[in-house]
């Protein structure tokens, strides 16, 4: 079962797919778009497609959150 960002990475690596772009929400996007072309394929169960998808939604927002608050003054 899938729970971090390192899972999704693992099972893209599965099928020959690593993502590394030095653009953090850059390789989000990439993966989550290599995520549906998997699901669309019938390469990975529905369960790992909704969990992967879910994994990728957390990060692309944790990392919006953290960089939304930079420079700004309190």
């Amino acid at each position: 079962m899938m729970e971090t960002f390192y899972d999704v990475q693992q099972l893209l690596k599965k099928f020959g797919t690593i993502i590394y772009t030095k653009d953090r929400l850059g390789d989000i996007e990439l993966m989550d778009m290599e995520v549906d072309e998997l699901y669309q394929f019938q390469l990975i169960s529905r369960s790992d497609y909704m969990q992967a998808k879910l994994i990728l939604r957390k990060e692309k927002r944790k990392l919006s959150s953290n960089s939304s608050g930079k420079g700004i003054i309190y």
